[in-house]
């Protein structure tokens, strides 16, 4: 046996119990595991995605460093407990693991889940995230209010390969929870690959749907023609205002 079989086995069960959890909780939460759905347009495309496999690295390293400091501070205020009081702490040292280990377990469930529930819904008119599983937070731009399109990137984020694109609409504020604002709202597309691309996606988007105007993916035609002149119309209707001038001038004089 390699030696490379006992951690992949471990890595099998771990993910195979993680499964087993996340049926429990979609089902319990009546989460849908299914991305969300946007209005199709006649010709138009809709897509789904998720955020990057590097994203949850990067949560993982988040995850760690976290529990590194808050274990550290639990066990050497054990350690120092122990040394004035050493009866104390030997009937504290089982809390003491369970109060280091079992955060640990519920914080990593939860980036986990975070990770599964996150969806990215793009069609020609709108974008719409869906993230959470206790609380479910789902929010849909239109392109037709969007203002500006950002990339931002950590140092962190950038040896992870992944970056967050905002979108910021009008009237947008300061920022709450996962993009929630006061004066409006933005979304934020979190720890994708490919956010140049994206943005630069996005803001094409918000072009054509600025010509093409909310609601309409062709371009607008004419007034005239929408109300149903030609342009053999407005010519006829241009010579007798000219002439309607004309006689008016001449009466004058």
């Amino acid at each position: 046996m390699s030696s490379n079989e006992p951690s992949g086995l471990a890595r099998q069960v771990a993910d195979g119990g993680y499964r087993g959890l996340w049926i429990i909780l979609r089902d319990w939460f009546r989460v849908p595991e299914h991305p969300p759905s946007l209005p199709a347009t006649a010709g138009g495309t809709i897509s789904s995605f998720r955020p990057a496999e590097g994203y949850l690295r990067y949560m993982k390293l988040e995850f760690w460093i976290f529990v590194l400091a808050l274990d550290g501070a639990i066990f050497a205020a054990w350690i120092a407990l122990t040394v004035a009081k050493p009866a104390v702490g030997l009937v504290l040292l089982l809390p003491a693991i369970a109060l280091a280990v079992l955060p640990d377990i519920l914080f990593y469930i939860g980036l986990r889940l975070r990770f599964d529930t996150t969806w990215y819904v793009i069609s020609d008119r709108s974008i719409r995230i869906r993230r959470g599983i206790w609380i479910i937070e789902e929010v849909t731009i239109t392109f037709e209010n969007v203002q500006n399109v950002s990339v931002a990137q950590g140092p962190l984020q950038r040896y992870f390969g992944i970056a967050d694109v905002t979108i910021q609409t009008a009237g947008g504020g300061a920022a709450g929870p996962h993009g929630a604002s006061m004066g409006g709202h933005m979304g934020v597309i979190e720890g994708i690959a490919n956010a140049d691309q994206m943005r630069d996606a996005i803001l094409a988007k918000v072009k054509e749907s600025r010509h093409a105007g909310l609601g309409d993916e062709r371009h607008h035609e004419p007034r005239a023609a929408s109300m149903g002149f030609t342009s053999d119309h407005v010519e006829l209707l241009r010579e007798i205002r000219d002439a309607a001038r004309a006689a008016a001038a001449a009466t004058g004089a």
